[in-house]
């Protein structure tokens, strides 16, 4: 799939049309927004870091060869990787020493959602497909937000008994 030397992760930097230099803050990635082309080169580059993640987090039993096929693991895998270029390439920030620790256990959380159990054997199956919503259920949901209690009660804080008394401690004589 790849070009890159996988023991290298400088070869992951991010070289695309608008790349010419690292930009200051690494950028987020939205793919309905991006235009084809933008789409894929980032898919490509996100391809280059998924083997890479694959490699050297021995993952390549978890993460399966399909992964661009299924919409939910790359968007998991786009957020582990913007992650890792702020983690790895972002400015040091005050109370971030442990950054590439959280980066890391953020990973290991993530994995049982890049599992894909029906694409383990390595032959691609197709997620089910989406279930239509019944006829009126638009109509259904915005009946709901006009109507119920859930989305036209009062605003109340379930606290605010107890935000009261606080402030009133805080607001007696000496």
């Amino acid at each position: 799939m790849t070009d890159f030397d996988m023991s290298n992760p400088a070869d992951l930097w991010p070289t695309g049309p608008s790349a010419a230099a690292p930009p200051s803050e690494p950028q987020r990635w939205v793919w309905a927004a991006m235009d084809p082309a933008d789409r894929r080169a980032r898919l490509r580059e996100l391809g280059a870091w998924v083997d890479w993640l694959r490699t050297t987090f021995e993952l390549h039993n978890k993460i399966t060869h399909c992964w661009y096929r299924h919409s939910a693991v790359v968007e998991h895998l786009t957020a582990l990787h913007t992650g890792w270029t702020r983690t790895y390439a972002g400015t040091d920030a005050p109370g971030r020493e442990l950054a590439e620790a959280d980066w890391i256990n953020t990973l290991h959380a993530f994995v049982p959602r890049l599992q894909l159990p029906a694409c383990a054997t390595g032959t691609h199956q197709d997620p089910p497909p989406l279930i239509p919503a019944p006829p009126g259920a638009a109509e259904s949901f915005e009946q709901y937000l006009t109507l119920s209690a859930a989305a036209t009660a009062p605003a109340s804080h379930p606290a605010a008994a107890e935000l009261t008394r606080r402030q009133a401690e805080l607001d007696l004589p000496l």
